[in-house]
């Protein structure tokens, strides 16, 4: 024999000795090396060094070993793999190498004066999913027959079968037992087994280490919410979370980022959405900290400082303004009040003609229009005017010269400050007889551009504080002085005054401006026009004269993105404004435009969000596509079944979903047992064709679909009850499918909506007896509600027996007769006879359609709104 080989033998064990501090127990004195080592196929052959310890490295090399304590004298050390659950199970695995048997377990007998047991050739047999239930079986048989003496084989492939469903065969551990030896030499009495830490595939995303190795946001919201691109070492997307926490003690605050499966791209990055602080009225900044944390092994990774900073409850900064206290005016008669100091000092002095600069440099930062004021105004009115009996006595002197030109300017303006006292007192005197205050704003009207330390002119303070009147009248003096540029005036959040009338929702505010020329393609500092925030509002109000004054020019806004990449459909998914959509769409907004960031179309955003009113406006309403990609080939389907909505999957289903549809994250990169099957399969193979290469033109491995990210059991079934009806559709054509007879045609439906209008059946009543009261607001907007109930009702794959009991109880009986002959053509068609329950149209149907669970799924809505 190459090496000592021990045959096996069949043991009778006796009960556990005890462990005790003075009786003989085993201890484990180097655990196995949890990550790092890969199991090998049978293909593959053995695996190039034995299974390390943990604490093995280059130069020093280490393996599991084991020490039976508080004895002395032969004994006997079995290893078996098995399961890393709680109690541990046979694993389907088997350890090979140097003292393996053919049961896959290896035995070293040690002592008497060394009790120390060191495995240094052991390897892991991986077998493929086929084999597994076979293996399992064998074992535990045998492991029933060393115990009890008699196998049961009915029992032992019952629990088989139900280990190998939950088995993951990417995660082993290392059971040891000691056997000690008895009086006749045989070794008989078993110490209580110890059971080492998890070994990992190093091909499985387990094996890895978890590192956080980038993330674009180090801060965000208390509120949560932000999403964040967070890149890391590989990791497996359906045993992975992102955990926040704040003190590691217990009870301290611990929350998780929401993502699915689908934001885990190629499993080295995760997009996610940050969770709440557990106090969101905090006033200064606070620091957490988040990491990577598997769900099944617990293990994390280090930790990474975040911020959550205070809610900006005044993000458009209008409320801070509104509370801005008025300034407090000294008396102007003191010679220090601004009205005097707005002069710069009356003039009359040497410092006059600083003075009066000065009032220039005002008026014309204040707008541009100093100019005009004064040549509009003071028509006449010449620069070199010289004031009479002011004529110079010498002109020999320069100092003479200056004094007289000096003199001029002060005398010039002071005949200016009079002039325009004596026009504003008639203004006063004129407003005071009518009460109209445009005549005020007349006389300063070069003052209407002038800009506040937050860059806001008269019309944007007027606006913040709501005062239509005041609107109205600076809107109509600049348009009398030729200042329209005035209306288009950004302050310092680049915000015209157009955008805070939407931000506000001043609906005449917004029309008065948009007939008064101001322009609504001017964005803000998030590239957003005043489209953009009407629809990130949701309202709908504000919405309409936007889309109405828009025109050829500016049509192309309502599929512009902002600096986010969003659209004004995408901002009105995430408001839930069904009224919004429906106004965009009817503008010319593509229904299935991506957004910049992901490619994500507005049914997705509404899918991803979980807003089933809002997918369902998009998809009956709007026709949206329901088969749309993402950047990574996700469908609305997918995101559903990975979110485990029933009734979102059972309605895009109904609508025409592509259930076999891929996306672009490949299944190889998975860990479940099938794709590790087939790399065995795949690696045998390549053994078998004289280890020749892969074959470059080999097909790349196939995708997820919705199946696959399913994680609800009732999604599972959903998906797969129709991949069964689609089979069966193709592999029978002498039985009718079912689910074709459950189903609405559009020319039925036409036909039966004419039948409820003549007769005048309340639409309202029917929704009641369909269960579909809670859309009740859907309809009502609609010209025609019962055509829109009817279509919610077919797009759900709403059974026609169902419709057929609603019309009987309102006394229906030509809607009755329609829906039945629909059903006989139907069935004449499709198989030339028949069916007996359609012989006598008298005869209520008995069958039951196979999307009748899908349709009571689907009309679950009032438990699905309480989530909302």
């Amino acid at each position: 024999m190459p090496y000592d080989y021990i045959p096996p033998v069949d043991i009778k064990t006796e009960p556990y000795i005890p462990e005790t501090a003075h009786g003989p127990y085993i201890q484990i004195i180097e655990e196995p090396k949890q990550r790092g080592f890969r199991f090998r196929y049978e293909c593959e052959g053995p695996s190039h060094g034995g299974l390390p310890g943990a604490s093995s490295e280059k130069n020093r090399r280490t393996y599991p070993t084991v020490k039976i304590n508080n004895y002395v004298g032969h004994a006997r050390v079995e290893v078996q793999l098995v399961t890393h659950t709680d109690p541990p199970r046979v694993h389907a695995h088997s350890l090979v190498g140097r003292h393996c048997t053919e049961k896959g377990t290896c035995t070293l007998d040690i002592g008497p004066n060394d009790l120390t047991a060191s495995f240094s050739n052991l390897g892991i047999l991986h077998v493929t999913k086929k084999g597994v239930i076979e293996i399992l079986c064998r074992r535990l048989r045998d492991e029933k027959k060393r115990q009890k003496g008699g196998p049961e084989e009915v029992a032992c492939l019952k629990e088989a079968k139900e280990l190998g469903r939950v088995m993951d065969l990417n995660i082993v551990r290392l059971k040891f037992t000691a056997y000690l030896q008895d009086s006749n030499g045989g070794f008989t009495r078993a110490l209580k087994p110890v059971v080492s830490n998890p070994i990992y595939d190093s091909k499985s995303p387990n094996a890895s280490n978890l590192k956080i190795t980038r993330m674009d946001k180090s801060c965000g919201s208390v509120l949560g919410g932000d999403e964040i691109f967070l890149l890391c070492d590989k990791v497996q997307k359906d045993d992975i979370e992102i955990r926040f926490y704040e003190e590691e003690d217990e009870g301290g605050w611990e929350a998780f980022g929401d993502f699915s499966p689908t934001d885990v791209h190629k499993q080295y990055a995760i997009v996610f959405k940050t969770p709440p602080y557990h106090c969101t009225e905090i006033e200064r900044p606070v620091s957490v900290y988040l990491q990577l944390k598997r769900k099944k092994a617990g293990d994390r990774s280090d930790p990474k400082q975040f911020t959550y900073i205070p809610q900006p409850i005044d993000k458009e900064e209008v409320l801070r303004k509104k509370q801005k206290p008025l300034p407090h005016f000294e008396d102007w008669r003191d010679g220090r009040g601004p009205g005097r100091q707005s002069f710069g000092g009356g003039g009359s002095r040497g410092g006059g003609g600083g003075g009066g600069g000065f009032t220039f440099n005002m008026f014309n930062g204040g707008g541009g229009t100093g100019s005009s004021f004064f040549s509009g105004g003071f028509s006449g009115f010449g620069g070199a005017s010289q004031i009479s009996g002011s004529t110079p006595q010498s002109t020999d002197t320069g100092g003479q010269t200056g004094g007289q030109t000096g003199g001029q300017t002060a005398a010039t303006l002071h005949n200016r400050a009079s002039q325009s006292s004596r026009q504003t007192a008639a203004a006063l005197l004129q407003y005071c007889s009518t009460g109209d205050a445009r005549v005020l704003l007349a006389i300063q009207r070069h003052l209407c551009g002038i800009q506040d330390s937050n860059g806001d002119t008269p019309l944007h303070l007027a606006i913040i504080h709501q005062q239509t009147g005041v609107i109205q009248q600076l809107i109509h003096t600049l348009l009398n002085s030729q200042q329209q540029n005035i209306l288009n005036t950004p302050n310092h959040l680049q915000q015209t005054p157009l955008h805070l009338a939407v931000t506000t929702r001043q609906v005449k505010v917004v029309e008065v401006l948009l007939r008064a020329g101001a322009n609504p393609s001017l964005l803000d500092k998030d590239g957003r026009s005043p489209l953009h925030l009407a629809a990130l509002a949701g309202d709908s109000a504000t919405l309409r004269p936007l889309l109405a004054h828009l025109g050829e020019r500016h049509a192309h806004l309502v599929n512009t993105a902002d600096f986010h990449g969003l659209q004004p459909l995408h901002l009105a998914v995430r408001r839930d404004g069904e009224r919004c959509l429906r106004l965009l769409v009817e503008c010319g907004a593509k229904i299935n435009a991506p957004e910049q960031k992901s490619g994500s179309t507005a049914l997705h955003l509404a899918i991803r969000e979980n807003l089933f009113k809002v997918a369902c406006t998009l998809i009956t309403d709007l026709k949206a596509d329901v088969n749309a990609c993402t950047y990574g080939g996700n469908t609305p389907l997918h995101l559903a079944a990975s979110l485990g909505s029933p009734t979102l999957c059972s309605m895009l289903v109904a609508a025409g979903a592509d259930k076999n549809m891929e996306n672009d994250e490949p299944l190889f990169f998975s860990s479940s047992s099938d794709e590790e099957e087939s790399d065995g399969e795949a690696l045998k193979e390549d053994t078998e064709a004289v280890s020749q290469p892969l074959n470059p033109r080999k097909r790349r491995a196939a995708g997820h679909t919705p199946l696959d990210l399913a994680k609800c059991q009732k999604v599972r079934n959903l998906l797969n009850s129709r991949q069964c009806s689609t089979s069966s559709r193709h592999s029978s054509k002498k039985i009718r499918p079912k689910v074709e007879s459950s189903r609405l045609d559009e020319d039925t439906l036409t036909r039966l909506v004419e039948v409820l209008s003549i007769k005048g059946v309340p639409w309202k009543k029917l929704a009641e007896k369909l269960g579909m009261m809670t859309l009740t607001h859907l309809y009502e907007d609609s010209p025609v509600p019962c055509q829109h109930l009817l279509q919610h009702y077919k797009l759900g794959g709403g059974p026609v027996d169902g419709l057929v009991d609603a019309l009987q109880s309102l006394g229906l009986t030509d809607g009755v007769r329609l829906l039945r002959n629909t059903e006989l053509r139907d069935d004449k068609h499709s198989t030339g006879v028949i069916p007996e329950h359609c012989q006598n149209p008298e005869q209520e149907w008995t069958e039951t359609p196979v999307s009748e669970e899908a349709w009571s799924t689907c009309c679950m809505y009032e438990s699905s709104f309480q989530k909302l």
